[in-house]
């Protein structure tokens, strides 16, 4: 079949793979409809490796070095490994990416996006810009009827976006900031409404994204070139700062202005991928009792988005800019998102042979 293969920074290659294995016991195989390029792709193909195991096999997959790429997917099963109960093949499903051992303390504790051993699925196993795909079963999703195909590539990144809105508390009437409008960022500014925040400002620079950003929910958007953002968040929230931040870039710079938006005792959630450290003075938080937190990737989100898609609370058709098949994933895929940033939010490939 043919798969996009990631080889090193710069080099994602689309050429033939062998077929997988008939799924082993527990896990199924699916027949990839649409999967979404996310930023933790894009970070490996301008900066990687980041995720990927290069130095050693990963402990749970023996996965190293080349890997297909690919995680925010739906599709439909073709074949059930042996003991997998509850699905059958044919039906439509979504996969959650976080691969789990199951036994320790995190996966026993219910907090299995910790896993000790945590493999994504298309960063540390073979992923989904392919054909077919095996998975856990025990990461599955059936999609409802008439679900629309489209969407169920979306349910990831808005799982991500969900997960960390659960981790702020409730929003319910609360002042929320969103720093950056990326798929992330827009994703969390619709489940930040849909959770009942009052008002949801975002940050961001590029014009087409600030106009996505009111499109999908935002109240306000805040371009820090053209005004001291810090004030007039402020302004927007009686002088105190926002109730909650949600950091959505990944940048050491971006992080510690999250952390400045909000309130003293107010909650500054991190969420994008940082791929260099920072210095802090961790008085700013002694001093002001300001909470932050880390929110990485989700924890049975995929249940609340697929509701919430399903009766409308999610609208995902803002998201996706670009539709391409698997043989133009780099040049209008990858180099697209890279060179035309600002332009797209969510493309998604078809790894169907046409």
């Amino acid at each position: 079949m043919r798969a996009a293969v990631w080889h090193g920074r710069n080099d994602i290659r689309v050429e033939d793979v062998p077929l997988p294995v008939s799924p082993p016991a527990g896990w199924v195989q699916i027949r990839v409809q649409w999967c979404g390029i996310c930023g933790s792709d894009l970070h490996e193909y301008v900066a990687g490796p980041v995720f990927i195991p290069v130095e050693a096999p990963h402990p749970l997959t023996g996965i190293k070095g080349q890997c297909i790429l690919g995680h925010e997917f739906c599709g439909e099963i073709v074949e059930l490994g042996e003991g997998v109960e509850g699905f059958s093949v044919g039906e439509p499903v979504a996969a959650d990416a976080c691969q789990h051992c199951g036994t320790c303390y995190y996966c026993t504790h219910g907090l299995y996006n910790i896993c000790e051993n945590l493999a994504f699925t298309g960063l540390m196993n073979n992923g989904a810009f392919a054909e077919l795909v095996n998975v856990p079963a025990n990461l599955l999703y059936k999609l409802p009827v008439n679900f629309p195909a489209e969407a169920g590539a979306l349910i990831e990144p808005l799982a991500v976006g969900m997960h960390a809105v659960k981790k702020a508390g409730s929003l319910l009437g609360q002042n929320v900031v969103v720093v950056g409008a990326g798929t992330i960022g827009l994703c969390t500014i619709m489940c930040a409404r849909a959770a009942g925040a009052a008002q949801v400002i975002a940050l961001e620079m590029s014009g087409a994204r600030k106009a996505k950003a009111l499109e999908v929910g935002a109240s306000h958007v805040i371009d820090p070139n053209e005004c001291d953002a810090l004030t007039e968040v402020r302004r927007l929230t009686g002088g105190l700062g926002a109730d909650v931040s949600f950091e959505c870039i990944g940048n050491k710079h971006t992080a510690k202005f999250a952390i400045d938006l909000i309130r003293k005792a107010g909650k500054c959630v991190l969420v994008g991928i940082f791929e260099e450290p920072s210095e802090f003075n961790f008085f700013e938080l002694v001093s002001t009792e300001k909470q932050v937190l880390g929110a990485l990737a989700y924890n049975g989100e995929f249940v609340d988005v697929i509701a919430f898609i399903a009766d409308g609370r999610l609208d995902i058709s803002p998201l996706v800019t670009g539709r391409i098949q698997l043989e133009e994933i780099v040049g209008q895929g990858f180099e697209e998102l890279v060179n035309n940033k600002e332009h797209n939010v969510k493309i998604i490939v078809s790894p169907a042979r046409i």
